[in-house]
């Protein structure tokens, strides 16, 4: 069976879609639907049920696309231990983070890529539920996120910071009298809030869950900007974490802290029991020991 028929049919499961798959693989859509039916004559059954554009995948494909993650990360695996005996004068790192995540550490990638300029660093932002899934797919070497993560069974995570979360408000009188808002204060008002596939939405809807009632979420977005432009035209309330804060314009905004607590706990994020790579070993060892000369943390 063809590694690269397999790559393909991956990618195509993956993007829903011939054109998208075909611009991200580099190669026509001739060429991986020849790719498919090579697939479906070898293994004597159809992978997709075509209804015009769109398909779905039969039995069949579902079983291949389960076993086709399995055996590509088996070969990424394969070439990365291959790389490493090369050592650290060549090699990759893919590395996840959020979007909000990445001036945070701007100065430690700064210095990964001063000690080690042959290694080639692609940095992916996703959010925090996406990042998961590709750390454990082998997309990505490791991640940044906030912890704990959905699947902790599956990961190993190192600790590198906790900051609180801000609650940002419009410029209003009834805020601007308060030095801190309550949760449960905020059962009336409009949320907005990141995109379901940020860690920190979900934390928040839980947290209101918790306070008893269900959050009234006026609209949602990836970018912090985007979040404070909505506050700041009086749309609802945002809450963000204090590194983030710190790079607002105040103007028309109003922050305070959140009662209760809560915490932007970020870590470094791999999978339990693969091996990782001696360019990712290398950005460990460099944020351990940062967390060894590092002042304490902000609590939370």
């Amino acid at each position: 069976m063809d590694i690269r028929a397999l790559r393909y049919f991956v990618e195509l499961v993956r993007e829903q879609s011939f054109t998208r798959a075909s611009e991200k693989l580099f190669v026509t859509q001739p060429t991986i639907s020849k790719m498919i039916r090579n697939l479906e004559e070898e293994l004597g059954q159809p992978l997709l049920s075509r209804a015009g554009r769109r398909f779905t995948l039969t039995d069949g494909g579902r079983v291949l696309f389960a076993r086709s993650q399995e055996i590509l990360a088996q070969m990424q695996q394969l070439e990365t231990e291959l790389t490493d005996l090369q050592s650290l004068k060549g090699g990759r790192l893919a590395l996840g983070m959020p979007p909000m995540v990445g001036h945070v550490y701007a100065d430690l990638i700064r210095r990964y890529r001063s000690r080690y300029p042959a290694i080639e660093l692609s940095i992916v932002e996703y959010g925090g539920r996406r990042i998961e899934q590709a750390v454990l797919e082998g997309e990505l070497d490791l991640a940044i996120t906030m912890l704990p993560a959905r699947e902790m069974a599956e990961l190993e995570s190192l600790d590198l910071d906790c900051y609180p979360i801000q609650l940002v408000l419009p410029a209003e009188p009834r805020w601007r009298e308060r030095a801190c808002v309550r949760l449960a204060d905020l059962r009336d008002e409009p949320l907005l809030l990141y995109t379901q596939a940020f860690t920190l939405s979900e934390r928040i809807e839980q947290a209101c869950l918790a306070e008893g009632f269900t959050p009234q979420v006026a609209a949602r977005s990836s970018q912090w900007d985007f979040l404070t432009a909505m506050v700041r035209s009086g749309m609802g309330v945002a809450f963000l974490p204090e590194p983030v804060c710190r790079r607002l314009t105040q103007d028309g905004l109003i922050l305070r802290p959140l009662l209760p607590e809560m915490s932007w706990r970020l870590g470094v994020i791999w999978p339990k029991g693969r091996y990782l790579s001696r360019s990712a070993e290398a950005w460990l060892a460099l944020c351990r020991a940062r967390q060894e000369t590092a002042p304490t943390a902000p609590p939370g």
